[in-house]
């Protein structure tokens, strides 16, 4: 997320555009009106205006003059903050600071590399490989003959296995993925994008059965194994009922947990609705909710058992036998089953995962190559070398000081109007140099240095895009004006009617009338398997015995005999309370969902006022508004606004 403190219409100006912009004055452009001494033209107004309300043609006057004056008050609010010198604090600057480097991101990368990559990481997803692999680890920057050591390896055990090996006991022997000694290297199926881009490139790349050279990622060097490839098995919709049982939970836990799927089950069969069980009985709270309803998903999204169970369901509204997972039982419900969606409807998606995944840096290092041409990047090699074989064995250590280059300032290259110096490399390493005793200070030097030109060449276009991109620049102003909107209203407002307890115990005093409960219930649902448990029931309740103890001796047997559901219940909230007549005792027997359904009412509540308590987030919502609107008038107190009423009136001809 971008901006977490996006709040509805407190940006309602900040997001038009840049207010701060410098419009000529002539006699077709005169000047509306002057906030606070500061002049706002005609055409600016009317810019924002049109953005904000998407106008053209005629205006109506009214909605210009009630927008007129929800603009004064965003200009007053931003006058404000200048006043109190919000945008000088050290909390603002790096808050813009980071939204900077958030914004920038779209600018710092190179589009047509980008959207190459997109469209290849579409076409792998129309096909699922099936793969193992057997991994060596080498660290990323390992020195070159642990690297090779490490490569020569692989193609011993890649021989071995060209000449007969058993892959999946070369994986079990030799792999250092620890999976490896339980799945013989198995991965399972997965798709593009799931997996980092190197391995993915050399699998999707390798035929089924054949065995793949020697892949470097990050993680080491892989040996890939392509088992199956298969069209892609697109996105399926389930709902489920779960029933928790984790894979080390007691048995007597796992016994009643699988007595209890399984009494679900022949409910299922007898012709009990899905939803209404996984409503009532999954433990997945969050969607059994909406029946049990999951997310879409696809390949090597979901734990392999629920997974093959899902794609196994021929049509929709079948539904699986239980299925143990590492989480519990699962019932599983095919609810809807797509191809992979278009590119149309995947691009998105795609752009952000393509931002976020390894394949991000072949972007990244084709935008380099552009900045150096562009700004003409010109290198030095002499300097860089005459520094580098000047570091020392200290900084295998991670404990290596500028001091030890002490007049090292001669330039190693040149960006644009920028030239970076030794000087600027030793203060470079000094900020990221760590422990890496496996390898030579002159192989560190190198790594950082390239870090260092790459690090530069960003730094370089990033500082740049104000004066290259226009709207780059009022999109910053946005943000700018934004985030001190936000800092001052949250002072003035938010926090204060949070903080001041006893404005808003006065404010709720006086206003009390406001907040008022309609008429309610206080009352128990019971819910019964059937009228025989109902009516054991009953008599519990004739014995005094509370809610607790009548769930612990009927659903002694079975958890499925009763549920129950107590609260104070307004009419339209529940519709087997607002089916009763509401008096004390107990309800006649009603079928609800296969199910006997009686109430026990407790008491008749009559209007009164909600309390503080019962009503806090309304109640300090309100004050926050009765806030702003004195702070509004102490704002148009303290400011001169003068509206030239000729020029208003003229936008409505």
């Amino acid at each position: 997320m971008i901006m977490k403190k996006l709040i509805s219409g407190l940006l309602l100006f900040a997001l038009a555009g840049n207010f701060c912009q410098v419009v000529a004055q002539d006699a077709t452009n005169p000047v509306l009106m002057t906030i606070a001494g500061s002049p706002v033209t005609k055409s600016e107004f009317e810019k924002v205006y049109k953005k904000n309300n998407n106008k053209e043609g005629a205006y109506d006057m009214k909605d210009v003059r009630e927008y007129l004056e929800l603009y004064i008050n965003y200009k007053l609010k931003v006058k404000e903050a200048e006043e109190e010198k919000l945008d000088t604090s050290v909390t603002f600057v790096n808050e813009l600071r980071g939204y900077r480097k958030q914004l920038a991101q779209p600018y710092m990368t190179d589009k047509e590399v980008t959207d190459a990559l997109i469209k290849e990481a579409y076409e792998r997803m129309q096909k699922d490989v099936r793969a193992s692999h057997i991994l060596l680890n080498v660290a990323p920057d390992a020195l070159p003959k642990d690297t090779i050591a490490a490569y020569n390896r692989a193609m011993k055990i890649r021989d071995l296995i060209t000449k007969g090996a058993s892959f999946e006991k070369m994986a079990r022997d030799s792999s250092e993925d620890p999976s490896a000694k339980e799945n013989g290297g198995d991965l399972g199926y997965f798709t593009g994008m799931q997996m980092v881009y190197p391995f993915e490139t050399a699998a999707y790349n390798t035929k089924p059965g054949q065995v793949s050279m020697p892949v470097r990622t990050k993680f080491g060097y892989h040996i890939i194994k392509v088992v199956d490839i298969r069209d892609a098995q697109g996105e399926i919709k389930v709902a489920h009922i779960m029933i928790k049982s984790p894979a080390n939970a007691a048995d007597s836990i796992a016994q009643q947990a699988k007595a209890k799927v399984d009494e679900i089950y022949g409910k299922l069969k007898g012709g009990d609705k899905f939803e209404d069980l996984a409503t009532k009985f999954s433990d997945d709270k969050g969607s059994a909710k909406s029946g049990g309803a999951l997310p879409p998903f696809g390949t090597g999204r979901m734990v392999p058992e629920f997974e093959k169970a899902a794609f196994a369901l021929k049509n929709d509204g079948d539904y699986s036998e239980p299925v143990k997972t590492s989480y519990g039982w699962h019932i599983i419900k095919r609810l809807e089953k797509k191809a992979v969606p278009s590119m149309e409807e995947k691009k998105n998606e795609l752009k952000t995962q393509v931002a976020r995944d390894s394949r991000a840096e072949v972007s990244k290092n084709s935008m380099i190559s552009r900045i150096k041409k562009d700004y003409g990047f010109k290198e030095t090699p002499k300097n860089k070398d005459l520094f580098i074989n000047a570091l020392d064995t200290t900084l295998q250590n991670g404990e290596w000081s500028p001091e030890k280059v002490k007049g090292f300032n001669k330039p190693l290259f040149t960006l644009g109007t920028q030239t970076y110096t030794q000087e600027d490399f030793a203060k470079y390493i000094n900020n990221h140099q760590s422990k890496k005793q496996n390898t030579t200070p002159k192989q560190i030097g190198n790594s950082l240095y390239n870090q260092f030109v790459d690090e530069s060449c960003l730094s370089y276009e990033e500082s740049q895009l104000e004066n290259k991109y226009p709207e780059f620049k009022a999109l910053m102003q946005e943000y700018r004006d934004g985030i001190l909107l936000f800092d001052l209203t949250d002072k003035k407002v938010w926090s204060k009617a949070v903080k001041d307890s006893s404005g808003l115990v006065a404010f709720h005093a006086s206003n009390k009338n406001n907040y008022m409960w309609d008429r309610r219930c206080d009352a128990i649902i019971y819910t019964c398997a059937n009228e025989d448990i109902a009516s054991k029931t009953r008599k519990l309740l004739k014995k005094k015995m509370t809610m607790v103890e009548i769930l612990t001796t009927i659903n002694k047997d079975s958890q499925l005999n009763l549920n129950t559901k107590d609260g104070k219940f307004v009419k339209g909230e529940n519709e087997i309370i607002d089916s009763i007549v509401w008096q004390k005792g107990l309800s006649a027997n009603m079928q609800k969902n296969n199910s006997v359904v009686f109430v026990d009412v407790i008491n008749i509540l009559e209007p009164a006022p909600k309390s503080l308590d019962e009503a806090k987030g309304i109640i300090t919502a309100d004050y926050q508004n009765h806030l702003e609107k004195e702070w509004i008038k102490q704002l148009r107190a303290k400011y001169p606004v003068v509206v030239k009423e000729d020029v208003l009136n003229s936008l409505g001809k």
